[in-house]
């Protein structure tokens, strides 16, 4: 995969160019948070919004459809708003969908049944996946060559920063829908990039300059747009059939009658920690070998650290933090790596949409994979068995990524 072209730096000065980065920063942020705090919340958030406890099938039944309309609602977001971004600009974009995850995470406050849950979650998986792709692809134009590498990469960690913020929500607050009154936040971070934000001097380019790259699926970008959604949605596919359900895994390893609130809280600090450590590692590993070679290297640890994870623990452990923080690791490396590779295969004029398709063509059987989990817990025996299915997508990516060449942006 290689694409070529010629970058204008623009105008824009260095201070604006940090506080756009510091806008987008706390919106990523954010969205990490607001993620995956259901994930945590949900062994006790089901048996309340139920009104009566609830069996492990049960919890995994319900569990899945809260996760699945979660991560439909993020595919849904990712395509859409990327067409949005390339036609009003990436600031107009970048407001609406913090905006629009800030208010239905609040929404959960006052949810009253779990089917009321899902459509909140929906809506709050748009806005979600409309922040990750907006703020990668802005920050991809504002930022020079020379360390637009290791800035999607910072930027990348601060997804797991939220993370860790949802493990600490957990430890802080027993009530659920407190917790979730963390949307405030982003509504207020919505309307100061409404307000700051300077617009993106190449978006802005294309709007006078007619563009010679095509459409989406044109032949000049459609090599690149199966093997970018390939990679990064088999990678979707391992990471979220694992980390959704990764917190009630470790419950069950623990002995019965045990709440399990500290185990499941610090596995999640564990999660962000360790992709936060991967994500700032990731520019610099992509600085000295190149993009290709990174991802080759993070997706063969991945499917290592899976292996090891979910055959040799049957009962809680240590050892489960270690290996969790390590396999983290990865992801964050994943991550950082894919925030820099996928954007650059695509020219300006249709880049929010091609990576938008990118980001998000796989999300609709990452759902679908997260959805069945359920039934794979009961045919297979437990959840650590049905968990190292998501291992394969990993060897997937691994074999396309070996295929592939290094993306060039000049």
């Amino acid at each position: 995969m290689e694409t070529l072209e010629i970058v204008n730096t623009g105008s824009m000065s260095s201070t604006r160019k940090w506080l756009a980065f510091g806008l987008c920063v706390v919106s990523y942020m954010l969205s990490g948070t607001v993620s995956t705090l259901m994930s945590v919340y949900l062994p006790v958030a089901i048996p309340e919004l139920k009104g009566q406890p609830v069996s492990e099938a049960e919890l995994g039944k319900i569990g899945a459809y809260v996760n699945a309309l979660f991560l439909y609602g993020w595919m849904c977001g990712g395509l859409l708003f990327g067409m949005v971004s390339d036609r009003v600009g990436r600031v107009k974009s970048l407001t609406l969908v913090t905006a629009l995850y800030g208010i239905f995470t609040c929404l959960v406050t006052i949810v009253p049944d779990w089917y009321m849950l899902l459509a909140f979650r929906f809506v709050t998986g748009m806005g979600v996946g409309g922040v990750l792709l907006i703020t990668t692809v802005y920050i991809s134009e504002i930022w020079e060559q020379r360390t637009r590498a290791v800035m999607l990469g910072i930027l990348a960690v601060f997804f797991p920063v939220g993370i860790v913020t949802t493990g600490s929500l957990n430890l802080l607050f027993s009530d659920w829908r407190t917790a979730f009154g963390i949307g405030i936040i982003p509504v207020m971070t919505a309307l100061l990039i409404f307000l700051l934000a300077p617009e993106s001097d190449k978006w802005s380019s294309t709007r006078i300059e007619k563009s010679n790259s095509g459409g989406l699926f044109q032949e000049t970008n459609k090599a690149n747009l199966i093997s970018g959604s390939v990679i990064f949605g088999s990678v979707l596919i391992g990471l979220w059939g694992i980390f959704s359900w990764l917190p009630t895994w470790v419950q069950t390893l623990l002995a019965s009658g045990e709440d399990g609130q500290k185990e499941r809280g610090l596995t999640m600090i564990l999660l962000g920690m360790g992709g936060i450590t991967g994500g700032i590692f990731s520019g610099i590993l992509v600085n000295r070998l190149g993009k290709r070679k990174t991802l080759m290297f993070t997706f063969g640890s991945c499917l290592v650290l899976c292996t090891i994870l979910f055959l040799t623990n049957r009962e809680f452990s240590s050892i489960v933090y270690v290996e969790t923080a390590l396999l983290a690791f990865c992801f964050g490396l994943s991550q950082g790596t894919l925030s820099a590779y996928i954007p650059e295969l695509f020219p300006v004029s249709v880049r929010a949409t091609a990576t938008g398709f990118c980001f998000n063509a796989g999300r609709f059987f990452t759902a679908t994979a997260v959805f069945f989990i359920g039934a794979l817990v009961s045919f297979l025996g437990g959840f650590g068995n049905a968990l190292l299915v998501f291992t394969i997508p990993f060897l997937v990516a691994l074999v396309v990524t070996a295929k592939s060449k290094e993306a060039k942006l000049v």
